[in-house]
């Protein structure tokens, strides 16, 4: 069953922005990006908004879900740095903040609640489109 993160790297746009296609489409058909869900630290670096940590949750070619308290805007320029999971190299990529999403679930019998955004990214710095594709190569990956 697709995620709310599938729309927010992978997705067709139209010129508003919007993400398009059927609700019936399969997941093959929203995925461009082999992804893999691991949780791990990220530095995150905005021209704005300062420098900050956060926790990754969801990472593909394309983009990134990044778990923080207070999102940045949408459509601010990120640039996103760490060490790629396995360990093989430093990931240094420029996004932009496509989407927000703010999660309830109960756990434990407890209210619980997530909030972050998602990041489409732009460009990578030195190799890390390289380091990264063969990270989600090797590295356990959600279809």
């Amino acid at each position: 069953m697709p995620t709310p993160l599938d729309s927010a790297f992978d997705g067709n746009e139209n010129e508003n922005g919007n993400t398009t296609g059927s609700a019936a489409a399969s997941l093959s058909d929203q995925r461009a990006h082999l992804r893999f869900d691991k949780m791990f630290t990220v530095r995150l670096e905005s021209p704005l908004f300062g420098e900050s940590y956060c926790i990754a949750r969801n990472v593909s070619a394309g983009g990134i879900f990044l778990e923080l308290p207070d999102p940045l805007p949408l459509g601010a320029t990120v640039r996103v740095c760490f060490l790629v999971p396995d360990g093989s190299g430093d990931v240094v990529a420029t996004g932009e903040v496509k989407n927000h999403y703010f999660i309830n679930f109960t756990q434990g019998g407890c209210s619980r609640a997530v909030s972050g955004m998602a990041v489409r990214f732009t460009s990578f710095e030195n190799e890390g489109h390289h380091i990264l594709a063969d990270c989600l190569s090797r590295m356990r990956v959600l279809h």
